[in-house]
Order: structure tokens, then C-alpha cells, then sequence
């Protein structure tokens, strides 16, 4: 029987949300759903303004226009990242700027963010990789003393805190998704997260196309219209009731998605230290959602031998991402082999495993043995 790489958590409750909401009559955006779930989010996570968007794609293109960046500004971003983090910032007129990864947890690394400061940086855009934060407090010192805003790409880090703080929260902007692969999902979806009054009062009017509709709605202005340049960012309310259901059983989620991350932790154990694979790192200041579980092998050729192997026993694993400024789009900007070479090296060697809360005791004990197996052979 085949082990899927992922499957996204979705069971009766979540219809009923959809079927509730398809029979209320309202499915158009920042219906009651929509605005329950917003209200749930700014709870849970303790920031005053959120928003729900169509995808956390959405989210950091509303926080490039909320920032209005715009050509000669340049953006510091991870190489080790989807495209989602460098287009919102082109979009704009501005550059992007790659910095490298650490080694241990693949998140930015503040030394070299320092590096590539220079008067033109707007912006820097840190992504919590696999539910582990970067290290916040050194990007936020350099952004406090340099008058730049710091915006979290926390696509994976709903559930996992910074020091005590949720993720997507200390920035001046937070980006979330909900897209099907995340530990919480509404099959696309993403949230746009502050606590700075002036950014939200402009991402209100952004995300409803330019207009000030929404202060129209609230009784604040008798008339709306069109008042700055926008787009439309709100999903449908079927959105909102779907993340409401999510949202209700996040606790049992990440109760056995870490369950199955501490079990393979433990089983590979024996291999990290003999060196023939690196496990993932959680660091004292984070706590995890446990969104991926990865393993970093000897180099690509292994790697991707790994990915054939397991395959070959019915079991889904898969690489993630590659190296954006090594990309096309990445050499066209000017940048080459080299620039970034902890981000070359770990994105060649990293082989992800299945981690999700259908994944059975049994399923998971065919994959620690398949990795085993393929290692010791």
C-alpha cells in the first residue's frame, strides 16, 4: 500500500462549515465567517488587525503595496524560499536582494543580512522554515537601527512561537497561508497579519480594491470611493467558515505532528551520529509546529538516490526548494553560483519525510525502516 507524502486534515465538521456557509446566502467576501475567523486569529495570536487574503501569495503582495515600495528600494530576502517572497517585491519595481541560510535550522542568517544592508534596503523578509523561526532578535535589532521594515513570510508558522511570542506577530507585517499543504488548511488562503494602525488603515483600503468601503461599512465615512491604487485580496466566505473549523482542532494537529517529528527524531537518532544524515534542528528560542520533517543526506546524488529508493516502496518523499538566485529568473537578476552556498548546499542534500495526522503508527514505521534500510545498503 502506497504511503502518500501528504494529505491535507480535513474531516465532517469541515463540511458542515462548508455547507453552512453555502446556505447562509452570503459567500462574498468579509461575510460573518470571514470576520469570526479574523477575530479567532487576532485572539489566538495576540495582534489587533488581521486580514483574512485569497493566499499568503496575496498577503505579502498587500504588504509590498502597504510599504509602497517602488523602484530603486531593495528588499532582503532568504535564496532558500518559494517564489512567492521575491515576486511580491518585483511586482513593485523593487530589487531583490539574496542572503544565505544557516546551516543548522535553514532559516536567514542575520550576519549576512548585515552584509547586504546598504541605504537602499526597505525591507527584510525572514520565512519560517519547516514550523522553526528565524532568530528574530538580531533582524530586528538591525531593522529598528536602520528605520526598515521587518515582514515575516510565516506561510509555515501558524503554531509556532519566537520566545514566547506566535510567529507573525513582531514584525511590522506577518504573512500566514492556508494553503492544502499547511498544518491548517482551506485549500488556498493566507492572512495578513499587524499591529502598526497606519499600515492596517492603508491595507484596508489596498485590499478592497482602492476604495475606502470598508470605513463606509463601519459608519466612519458616508460615501465611499477610490482613494489609493489596490486590488482584490478577499476570499469568498466559505473561506472564513472552513478556517473557523480548522482552527477548532489545531490543538490535536499539532499534538500528533509532534508526535510523528519526535518519533523519527528519535529513530534517526543512531544514523546523525554516525554522520550519514543530519536531523532537523529546533533551537532553544523556538517552539515548533512541526510543519516538515527533513533530513539532510551526504550530497544531491544521494539525495535524489534516497527519493528513487523510497519510491520504490510505495512511500511519497520529495526535495523542497531550489535556490532561487540560481533560478532563471534569479541569473537574470545578476546573480550566480556562489552567493549564497550554505543555501546551495542544503537545498542538494534535503530529502523531506511524510508528516501528517493521518500518517498511522504503522505507515510511519515503514518509513523509518525504508530510510534505514536504504542507508545501511
Amino acid at each position: 500500500m502506497t504511503i502518500a507524502f501528504h494529505k491535507p486534515c480535513y474531516d465532517a465538521e469541515d463540511d458542515r462549515a462548508l455547507s453552512n456557509a453555502l446556505r447562509s446566502g452570503t459567500l462574498v467576501g468579509d461575510g460573518p465567517h470571514t470576520q469570526r475567523a479574523c477575530a479567532e486569529l487576532s485572539r489566538m495570536l495576540g495582534i489587533p488587525h488581521v486580514l483574512l487574503t485569497t493566499s499568503c501569495t496575496h498577503a505579502l503582495e498587500l504588504a509590498m503595496m502597504v510599504l509602497q515600495l517602488g523602484p530603486g528600494d531593495e528588499v532582503i530576502v532568504p535564496s532558500f524560499t518559494f517564489v512567492s517572497t521575491t515576486n511580491c517585491i518585483l511586482r513593485q519595481g523593487a530589487r531583490v536582494v539574496f542572503a544565505d541560510i544557516l546551516p543548522e535550522t535553514l532559516t536567514l542568517d542575520p550576519k549576512d543580512v548585515r552584509r547586504k544592508l546598504s541605504t537602499a534596503t526597505k525591507a527584510v523578509v525572514p520565512i519560517v522554515y519547516a514550523g522553526v523561526p528565524p532568530d528574530l532578535d538580531p533582524l530586528l535589532e538591525l531593522c529598528r537601527g536602520h528605520e526598515i521594515a521587518l515582514v515575516e513570510d510565516a506561510a509555515q508558522g501558524l503554531g509556532a512561537f519566537y520566545r514566547g511570542r506566535p510567529v507573525g506577530t513582531m514584525g511590522a507585517i506577518g504573512c500566514l497561508s492556508f494553503h492544502e499543504t499547511k498544518n491548517l488548511s482551506t485549500g488556498e488562503g493566507g492572512a495578513f497579519l499587524t499591529s502598526d494602525a497606519a499600515l492596517w488603515d492603508r491595507a484596508e483600503i489596498v485590499r478592497e480594491k482602492g476604495t475606502n468601503r470598508r470605513q463606509f461599512l463601519q459608519g466612519l465615512v458616508d460615501k465611499y470611493s477610490w482613494v489609493d491604487v489596490g486590488s482584490s485580496f478577499l476570499p469568498p466566505d466559505s473561506t472564513g467558515a472552513l478556517l473557523l473549523s480548522q482552527l477548532a482542532k489545531r490543538d490535536r494537529v499539532q499534538h500528533r505532528r509532534r508526535q510523528i517529528f519526535e518519533r523519527y527524531q528519535q529513530a534517526f537518532a543512531p544514523l546523525a551520529e554516525r554522520g550519514v544524515l543530519q536531523c532537523p534542528v529546533i533551537p532553544d528560542y523556538a517552539l515548533s509546529n512541526y510543519h516538515i520533517y527533513h533530513v539532510l543526506l551526504s550530497d544531491e546524488t544521494r539525495r535524489n538516490a534516497a527519493i528513487a529508493f523510497f519510491r520504490s516502496r510505495g512511500i511519497g518523499t520529495t526535495f523542497h526548494y531550489l535556490p532561487l538566485h540560481l533560478s532563471p529568473m534569479g541569473r537574470r537578476l545578476g546573480f550566480a553560483p556562489g552567493d549564497c552556498p550554505v543555501t546551495e548546499s542544503a537545498s542538494a542534500r534535503l530529502l523531506r519525510l511524510p508528516i501528517y495526522p493521518d500518517l498511522t503508527d504503522e505507515e510511519q514505521a515503514r518509513v523509518i525502516r525504508a530510510m534505514e534500510e536504504f542507508l545501511e545498503g
